[in-house]
This record gives structure tokens, C-alpha cells and sequence, in this order.
């Protein structure tokens, strides 16, 4: 591997609630990555996942980056970024490509090909393309394969999953870093980050959808056969259950907040304990005197409404009755007690907790494995995927040129093919009694076409070979 490529990188989640910088490094033989720099500080310029403050914002990501770098004792300025917020529009987009190669057989460049289509698709001008996620493969408008390297056909359609984000929201996210002095290396959608942290191979075929309820947003996303098939940003999340014990309460927004952290529960069939809790409220008046049971009604409200919007967007979706893994719940909020039981009845499939399983034992492990920073992890990865994928092309060997091996062939084939002609002319000159040696020589030109047959069949059974290398 190219000692000159770096052997660390930076994710950067900017979130509604805080910003988290992580510094990490990934060994080439390894599936997990190692955090060496952590770094944390409260963001106050998002509402719901836009900027809406670059100043604020900026100085959040600064005071985040000295953190990790701190711990690290690294010093770089390019940083994997995530972005969210519900003005992510995601649709399918069907393209086609013919494929134009001697013998009819799909090969990686096609694929890319058919990816590099779908790049220049007419889109709203004030939009741009993030991702393009290939779906199924149709091969000669037939058969329909997940990975259509290697197969035969004259025509390759796929469905792509578009993913794409306003310009100005782009150029927000990069003002906010540049202020930092930092330097965006890629823009990755958040949820996709976040399924790569939690998201295991075996749930992806199944079918799983991963529901990530942050501070501001919540984020949908599905998986089936292994592909990212369906993806939807709702603009509310953990904060409204803060704004709402604040308004019914009538207490500040810290008050509101500890009261959530500290006795939060949101379903009130599994809550075994219902206390009774003082709540300081402002003007120096005595403390409001309220149960658990009454703080568990206002939170399970709350609560119940987004998963009654994630669950109507799988059904809208077409895909909830194929997740056979159900549903995983990451991000801040999946902490709250009970949420993994009320989504169980909501949504009527199996629930879990996700966490990043993507990290080493080494570094700082414990910190990290936690749903609230499963997006930071899940950039991370993204980053050493895209290093490590770009790292093997460079050092993969050559492949010979088969155009120059059919060349050889042809011209292999066409010397013995003159010399059994010049047999054939001389035979011609020969006196009746060698009639004999004529017929053989006739018998030759037959073998000569044979011999055309077997080239070609000799030329594709070495370029199989060839391509398998």
C-alpha cells in the first residue's frame, strides 16, 4: 500500500445538538477501525439538521477538532463530513447502457459506465447529486441479478437509487468547515454513514431498516438484498420531547432536559416504578411536585408520533413487509427507557438497540460504543472503505491485454493457414499419380475452416482465463 496515503482520517458530525469530531485509523488487514482522538462540543447553529448559524457553527466544529486533536496528537485539516436534514430527497432513476465489447460479456467498465449515465440526469438546478446507489441489474431485459460482472448480454438496466441535497445546504456545510480551517475530503449521507457502523451483512440481505432518532431529525433507511434501497429525513427529534416537558411543565430548558435524561421512560406498559419527582420551576416558587407516571405520558406522546411517521414511510416505502430483521433504533433518543418495546408495538416486527460494532478493543472503544455516535463511526468507515478500495487498484497488477493476445492468435492462425495453401498450389503441379496427395490437400482446406471454428473458440476460452486474474 502507498506509504504516502494517510493512515488516519477525520469524521465530522455536525448534528443538531453537538458536533462530533473523531479521529481514527484502520490497519489494511482489519474490518474495524481504531479511535484515537475524540472530540465533542454542544452545537447551537442547526434547528432540525440545517445551518442556520455559520459563525456558531464554525466554532463548535473548531472547539471539536482541538478536543480530538488533543488526544490524538494528530494535526490534519481534511474531514469525512455528514449531512441530514429533511431537504434530502431521495427517488429511483432507471437507466441503460448497451454493452459493446467483441464477445457480449459485462465487465466493470460497463457498470461504471452505466453509474456515469446516471451522474449527468437532469435534476432541479439548485439541487446536486450525492450518491447514486445501483439496485438490480436487468441483463438483456430478462434476467435480473445483483451483480451483473461476468454475465452475457447486449443491453444492462438498472434502477438507481438517487440521493441527492440543495446546493446552498452544501455550501453552507463547506463554509462552516472552511471557517474552521478544515478542508471537506467527501459528503456523505448521514444515515448511510450510520448503517455502516451498526448494520450487519446478514440483516442487509434479509431485509432491516435502520431508524436513527437525533436531536433534530429522525433518518430512515432500508436495506434489502444488500442494497440501499429507500431512504426519508422526518425534521423533528429528540429536542421536541425536551420543548415538550418544557411547555406543559412550564420549567427552563435545562431542567426540562435533565428530567428527560434522568426519569425519561416513554411507554408506560414496562414502566415498574412510577416515583414522585420535584421539578424547579422559575421564579424562585416552590418545586412542582409531579409523578413519573404523568413525565412518561408527555415523552410517550411525543415518541409515538415519530414512529407513526417512520412507520407510515415503510409503508409508503413498499418494503416493511420484507424486513425480515425488523427494525434497529440508534441515535440519542433510542436510550430513552422503553422505546425499544413501544416500536416493537408500533411497528408489529422484531426491535433492537444498534450500536457501532465497526471499532476495535484498542483506543477509545468504551466512549464510542453508543448510539449517539454511531454516524461519526459510521464516516469513519466510510473513509477507509474508499482508501482501501482506491489503494487496491493502484497496487493491482496489470491485467494482459487480450486484444493483444487475439492478436497473436490471428496472426498464429493465419501463418499455418498460408502454409496450407502454398501445400494445396504445389499439390496442383504434381503428375497424375500423386491424385492421392491431392485429395489430402483438399482434405486440408476443410481442416482450414474447422481451424477458423477452433480459433475462435481457443481466443474466448484464453480470455476467460485471462479475465479471471
Amino acid at each position: 500500500m502507498n506509504s504516502d496515503r494517510p493512515k488516519f482520517n477525520i469524521a465530522l458530525d455536525i448534528g443538531t445538538s453537538k458536533v462530533c469530531a473523531l479521529i481514527s485509523t484502520m490497519e489494511p488487514t482489519s474490518t474495524k477501525i481504531e479511535v484515537v482522538g475524540l472530540g465533542v462540543a454542544e452545537s447551537e447553529g442547526l434547528q432540525r439538521g440545517i445551518i442556520t448559524n455559520i459563525d456558531k457553527t464554525a466554532n463548535a466544529i473548531t472547539v471539536a477538532m482541538q478536543k480530538a486533536m488533543q488526544q490524538s496528537n494528530l494535526k490534519t485539516n481534511k474531514v469525512i463530513v455528514g449531512i441530514s436534514g429533511d431537504y434530502i430527497k431521495s427517488e429511483m432513476s432507471s437507466h441503460v447502457v448497451s454493452i459493446s465489447n467483441a464477445y457480449k460479456e459485462i465487465r466493470q467498465e460497463d457498470v461504471d459506465r452505466l453509474i456515469n449515465e446516471a451522474r449527468t440526469m437532469q435534476i432541479q438546478p439548485d439541487r446536486r447529486i450525492i450518491h447514486l446507489f445501483p439496485q438490480d441489474f436487468t441483463i438483456n431485459g430478462m434476467n435480473t441479478v445483483a451483480d451483473p460482472i461476468g454475465m452475457s448480454g447486449v443491453r444492462m438496466e438498472a434502477k438507481i437509487h438517487v440521493v441527492t441535497a440543495p446546493i446552498s445546504a452544501i455550501e453552507n456545510i463547506n463554509r462552516c468547515v472552511e471557517r474552521a480551517g478544515l478542508e471537506i475530503a467527501d459528503i456523505v449521507l448521514a444515515p448511510y454513514a450510520s448503517s455502516l457502523a451498526i448494520l450487519e451483512e446478514d440483516e442487509k440481505e434479509v431485509g432491516v431498516a435502520l431508524i436513527d432518532i437525533g436531536a433534530g431529525t429522525t433518518e430512515i433507511s432500508v436495506f434489502y438484498e444488500n442494497a440501499f434501497r429507500f431512504s426519508e429525513i422526518i425534521a423533528f427529534g429528540g429536542n421536541q420531547l425536551t420543548q415538550d416537558i418544557r411547555r406543559v411543565l412550564g420549567v427552563v430548558k435545562n431542567n426540562a432536559e435533565r428530567l428527560k435524561k434522568d426519569y425519561g421512560h416513554c411507554y408506560l406498559e414496562t414502566l415498574h416504578k412510577n416515583e414522585e419527582l420535584q421539578v424547579q420551576v422559575p421564579g424562585g416558587n416552590a418545586p412542582v411536585v409531579i409523578d413519573r407516571k404523568y413525565l412518561t405520558k408527555i415523552l410517550g406522546a411525543r415518541v409515538t408520533e415519530i414512529l407513526l411517521f417512520a412507520n407510515l414511510a415503510l409503508e409508503q416505502s413498499g418494503y416493511k413487509n420484507l424486513l425480515k430483521s425488523g427494525i434497529v433504533l440508534t441515535g440519542g433518543t433510542s436510550l430513552l427507557p422503553g422505546i425499544e418495546d413501544l416500536a416493537q408495538h408500533i411497528f408489529g416486527l422484531p426491535v433492537r438497540l444498534g450500536l457501532p460494532t465497526t471499532v476495535s478493543s484498542l483506543g477509545l472503544t468504551p466512549e464510542v460504543i453508543n448510539p449517539i455516535f454511531s454516524t461519526a463511526v459510521g464516516l469513519a468507515f466510510f473513509g477507509f472503505n474508499k482508501y482501501h478500495k482506491a489503494a487496491l487498484t493502484e497496487i493491482e497488477p496489470p491485467k494482459p491485454k487480450f486484444e493483444q493476445l487475439e492478436k497473436e492468435i490471428e496472426k498464429e492462425f493465419k501463418t499455418e493457414k498460408i502454409d496450407k495453401e502454398d501445400k494445396h498450389s504445389k499439390t496442383k503441379n504434381t503428375n497424375k499419380e500423386e491424385e492421392k496427395k491431392n485429395e489430402e490437400s483438399i482434405e486440408d482446406d476443410n481442416e482450414v475452416i474447422d481451424l477458423d471454428s477452433k480459433k475462435t473458440k481457443i481466443t474466448e476460452f484464453i480470455k476467460n482465463i485471462f479475465d479471471k486474474f
